[in-house]
């Protein structure tokens, strides 16, 4: 595509460096240009209104435009509009925040500290659990269990605990000590007549051989998203989480809960901790703590986990690890400001209002004849396309039929991620039912589309 010399899309080309992002096709096809967004909608710079289908990246839970929040950045900027928290010092805003977050915990936590990011929060957290483990003398404890298909980030410890390998191929990563566990996907992974709760106990019970093979006295710390994101939203078995933290408990491991995109009412409850009855030593979460309008994130310790923290940075002098932007007083300012907009508008309710809409609409498509499953929680869910729903045998990811169809529902005017044969949806937690209903009729339009089309090719089940 011909780009108009010096216009937005020939300078982006020119210049920017994008995320997950293959840049040979960037420069032949260049940038889609979002200029504006208003409620759940965004603007590309053509004027073409979209729903915004996964909240930008699983994270604008209020929307594109709240005034609440604009304000609250604007005064925090005429207050005091940067100050550190390193050696001592401390703002308002983040103690405030602090004081929030622990008080909204789904168990027992002890003290917060700030990031700037998922990828960050959850590298914080790695870097506590081996300091926590040096603290105690047990300096070999120091393995980490993630699983195939998590995500926890793409900082090099972040991504070496994620378990894509596209976030390892060209990377060196993972590093070592990273260790990977069944990813626990009931439609894809069970045997033929095992049922949730005997699925999610040979989970269980592979994770505990895993332990064992590695040498409890290794491995640290196990890590889990309630519902996994960018693995393709995977919605746990039944029994799955109360299963896993049995085995952890048993050999003295610490779980880390990965509340980056599930916090904060995403899946009906105020953390998917309480949604799955998980009872998390450390939890991080992102995104929708400040509604994605300012960067921020959070690393929640508890106590148990705190105090030898406590004694180790006296003997060494001091905790070394922070970053400049560490409780940022606007961004925490933006994030406090956030969290008393889900208290004092009833957010929460809200999303439980139209949770039942949601997921009886995202079902709907189970029947379609290019759709294998239709899965979800709360107000998150996506799509998954066969070639053969009923011989569950997935495109060659050659073809790339998830993305086609996630650009064919762009063009229908609705904006999602494709994660391989898998669409997710994500939507602002203030999304209505219609807004739902124009949502899903866009994607259905690209979806019959993409069927057409393979169809036509000889590549889909008729």
């Amino acid at each position: 595509m011909p780009f108009q010399p010096n216009s937005p899309a020939a300078r982006d080309v020119a210049y920017v460096l994008h995320p997950y992002t293959n840049f040979v096709a960037h420069e032949e096809k260049g940038p889609m240009i979002i200029e504006r967004g208003e409620g759940v909608y965004v603007f590309d710079d053509s004027g073409k209104r979209y729903v915004e289908g996964l909240a930008g990246l699983w994270s604008t839970s209020l929307g594109f435009h709240n005034d609440r929040l604009k304000q609250a950045a604007m005064k925090q900027f005429d207050t005091l509009p940067y100050y550190h928290t390193f050696a001592h010092k401390a703002h308002l805003p983040s103690i405030d925040l602090a004081e929030k977050l622990i008080s909204k915990m789904p168990v027992p936590m002890s003290k917060v500290f700030f990031n700037n990011s998922g990828s960050e929060a959850n590298d914080t957290a790695i870097k506590i659990v081996w300091y926590y483990n040096n603290a105690l003398g047990r300096h070999h404890k120091k393995k980490i269990i993630g699983r195939v298909n998590g995500y926890h980030g793409i900082t090099l410890a972040a991504a070496s605990l994620t378990g894509r390998s596209m976030n390892h191929r060209g990377f060196d990563a993972p590093l070592a000590n990273f260790l990977h566990t069944d990813e626990p996907h009931y439609y894809m992974g069970a045997n033929e007549g095992e049922s949730e709760e005997d699925y999610a106990t040979r989970l269980a019970e592979n994770l505990e051989n895993l332990i064992v093979e590695e040498g409890p006295d290794t491995v640290a710390a196990f890590w889990a998203e309630p519902v996994m994101g960018a693995g393709g939203v995977i919605v746990p078995p039944k029994t799955y989480f109360e299963k896993i933290q049995k085995v952890l408990n048993k050999y003295d491991i610490l779980f880390v809960a990965d509340e980056v995109i599930c916090g904060f009412g995403r899946t009906g409850n105020y953390w998917g901790s309480q949604t799955f009855d998980m009872k998390p030593d450390i939890l991080v979460c992102a995104k929708a703590l400040s509604s994605s309008y300012l960067p921020i994130s959070a690393t929640v310790i508890n106590e148990k986990i705190y105090e030898p923290v406590k004694k180790a940075s006296a003997e060494l002098g001091a905790f070394g690890h922070g970053y400049t932007y560490s409780g940022h007083p606007v961004c925490a300012a933006v994030a406090l400001e956030t969290l008393k907009i889900y208290d004092e508008e009833n957010i929460m309710e809200r999303v439980k209002g139209v949770v039942p809409y949601f997921q009886k609409a995202i079902r709907s498509f189970a029947d379609h004849p290019l759709v294998g499953e239709a899965r979800g929680v709360g107000l998150v869910g996506a799509v998954q396309v066969m070639q053969d729903k009923a011989a569950k045998k997935p495109f060659a990811a050659a073809q790339g039929v998830g993305t086609m169809v996630a650009n064919l529902a762009t063009e229908e005017g609705v904006l999602l991620r494709a994660i391989g044969d898998s669409i997710a949806f994500c939507p602002p937690l203030v999304i209505s039912e219609s807004e739902i209903d124009e949502m899903f009729a866009s994607f259905r339009r690209g979806l019959d589309r993409a069927l057409d089309h393979l169809r036509k090719e000889g590549q889909a089940v008729a």
